[in-house]
C-alpha cells in the first residue's frame, strides 16, 4: 500500500465535486426508471391487464432493482474495502450506463411479447447492482477526503445528486412531454433519457484517470490480504447494519412515496396532468439541493442524531398534510405540501452519509455503510409506491399512506436511539 495522500481544502473540494457529479449521473439513470414506472411502462410492456394491475406490474420491476441493491452493496463493498473506493465506483458507474442505454433501446412487448419485460428486468437488476455500489464509493471518496470537522457538509455532496439526479431526469421527462405528442411520447419520447444515460461513462473516464483514492483507505494496512470484509461486518458489526438499516427506512420510503407514487396517484386517480404532477415533484426536489447542504452542516456542529431525529419526528407529521393539499389539485397547495415535506426528508438525508460512515471502521467501511444503506431501500424505498397503490386500493383513502410512513418514523426513532453520535471517526 502506497503511502496515504495528504487532505487538503482543494482536494477534498475537487474529489466532493467529483462525487456529486457521478452520483447525480447515476442517480438519473436509476430514477428515469421511477418516471417512466409510473407514466408509460405499464402501457408498453405489460398490455392487456387492467391500469392498476399494469402500474402495479410496473411498480414491481421498480422495486426489483431495489432488491438488487444489497447484492450490488455486497459485491462492491467487498472489492471497495479490498481493492479501493474508486476502481469500484468507476466499475458502478459502467455498469450503470450500459444497462440504461440498453432499456432505452428494449423494444415493447408489442413487438417481442414475454422477452420485453423479462429483459426489462434483468437490466433493472443490472441497475440495482451499478446503484448499490455507487452510494458507497462516491460517499467515502467524498467523506474520506473531508477536511477535519467537514466531513458531514463533504458527505452531502454526494447526497445532493440525488435530488439533482431526479431534477434531471423530469427535466428531461418534461421537456420530450412538451415537445411530442401524448402519442408519440409512449411511441419513442419516452426512450430518450435513457439513451443520454451514455454520458455516464465519460464520468468514470474522468474519475478513473483524475481522482486519487482517499488517505484513510491508502492508511489501511493490507486491504487486500482480507479474506471478506462483508463476512467481517456482519460477525463483528450486525447490530451497526441493523441500526442503520432501521432509520433510514422511513427516508427512503417517504421520498420514494413522494417522487413516483405521487406521480401514479396525481396522473391516474386524481386526473392531474403529467407535466404539472412533474412540474410539482420537479420544485421539491430541487429544493433539497439547498437544503441538504445545510441540515449536513450543521450535524457538524451539533452532531448527526439531534439533526437526523427533528426530520424524522417532522416528516412523521408533515406527510399527513401531503396527501390533502394534492388531492385539492391544486399545483400550488400541491407543491407547497411537497417542499415542506422534502425539507424534514433532507434534515435526515443531509447528515445520513456521515451518521452511517462514523459507524463502521475504515477497513470495513465500504462494505458495512453500503449493507445498511442497501438494505434499508428494498424495506423502505423500492417497494413503497407498489405499497401506496395497495393500500389506496385497499382502503380508498390516503391516510392510510400517511400513517405508514409515520409509523416508519417511530422504528427510525427508536433505531436512532441506540446509534452513537461519533463525529470523530475511526483510523483502522
Amino acid at each position: 500500500m502506497s503511502a496515504p495522500s495528504t487532505v487538503t481544502p482543494v482536494r477534498g473540494r475537487r474529489v466532493a465535486v467529483a462525487a456529486m457529479v457521478a452520483a447525480s449521473i447515476e442517480w438519473y439513470d436509476f430514477f428515469i426508471y421511477a418516471t417512466a414506472s409510473a407514466l408509460v411502462f405499464g402501457k408498453a410492456f405489460f398490455p392487456g391487464v387492467s391500469p392498476v394491475s399494469a402500474t402495479l406490474a410496473s411498480f414491481a420491476t421498480f422495486g426489483v432493482g431495489f432488491a438488487a441493491r444489497p447484492l450490488g452493496g455486497v459485491v462492491f463493498g467487498h472489492f471497495g474495502d479490498k481493492l479501493g473506493r474508486k476502481p469500484m465506483l468507476v466499475a458502478s458507474l459502467l455498469l450503470m450506463a450500459v444497462s440504461t442505454t440498453l432499456i432505452g433501446l428494449l423494444p415493447t412487448y408489442a413487438s417481442i411479447g414475454v422477452f420485453a419485460p423479462f429483459t426489462l428486468v434483468l437490466l433493472r437488476i443490472c441497475q440495482g447492482l451499478a446503484i448499490g455500489g455507487q452510494w458507497g464509493g462516491a460517499m467515502l471518496l467524498a467523506i474520506e477526503s473531508a477536511p477535519p470537522g467537514k466531513r458531514g457538509l463533504y458527505g452531502s455532496f454526494v447526497q445532493v445528486g440525488v435530488p439533482i439526479g431526479m431534477v434531471l431526469g423530469n427535466t428531461v421527462f418534461l421537456v420530450m412531454a412538451a415537445i411530442v405528442s401524448p402519442a408519440q411520447f409512449d411511441a419513442w419520447g419516452w426512450r430518450v433519457p435513457f439513451l443520454l444515460s451514455s454520458v455516464t461513462a465519460l464520468i468514470a473516464y474522468y474519475i478513473h484517470r483524475r481522482i486519487d483514492d482517499t488517505p484513510e483507505y491508502m492508511a489501511v494496512e493490507s486491504p487486500g490480504r482480507r479474506r471478506s470484509p462483508v463476512i467481517e461486518v456482519v460477525r463483528r458489526h450486525p447490530t451497526a447494519v441493523l441500526f442503520a438499516s432501521s432509520v433510514y427506512i422511513v427516508l427512503s420510503a417517504a421520498f420514494y412515496i413522494l417522487a413516483a407514487g405521487l406521480l401514479d396517484y396525481g396522473t391516474r386517480t386524481l386526473g392531474i396532468p403529467k407535466s404539472s404532477m412533474l412540474l410539482a415533484v420537479l420544485v421539491s426536489v430541487s429544493s433539497m439541493v439547498l437544503t441538504l447542504p445545510l441540515f449536513a452542516a450543521l450535524s457538524d456542529r451539533v452532531g448527526r442524531k439531534p439533526v437526523f431525529a427533528v426530520g424524522a419526528v417532522a416528516t412523521g407529521i408533515s406527510i399527513f398534510a401531503v396527501f390533502p393539499l394534492v388531492e385539492t389539485l391544486d399545483v400550488g397547495l400541491a407543491i407547497l405540501g411537497l417542499v415542506i415535506t422534502m425539507t424534514t426528508i433532507a434534515m435526515m438525508y443531509g447528515p445520513q452519509a456521515a451518521l452511517f460512515a462514523e459507524m463502521f471502521p475504515a477497513h470495513l467501511r465500504y462494505s458495512g455503510a453500503s449493507l445498511g444503506y442497501q438494505i434499508a431501500n428494498v424495506i423502505g424505498g423500492g417497494f413503497a409506491p407498489f405499497v401506496m397503490v395497495l393500500l389506496l386500493e385497499s382502503t380508498g383513502s390516503s391516510l392510510s399512506v400517511a400513517v405508514y410512513i409515520a409509523v416508519l418514523a417511530v422504528i427510525a426513532l427508536v433505531a436512532l436511539a441506540f446509534i452513537t453520535d461519533n463525529r470523530e471517526m475511526e483510523s483502522s
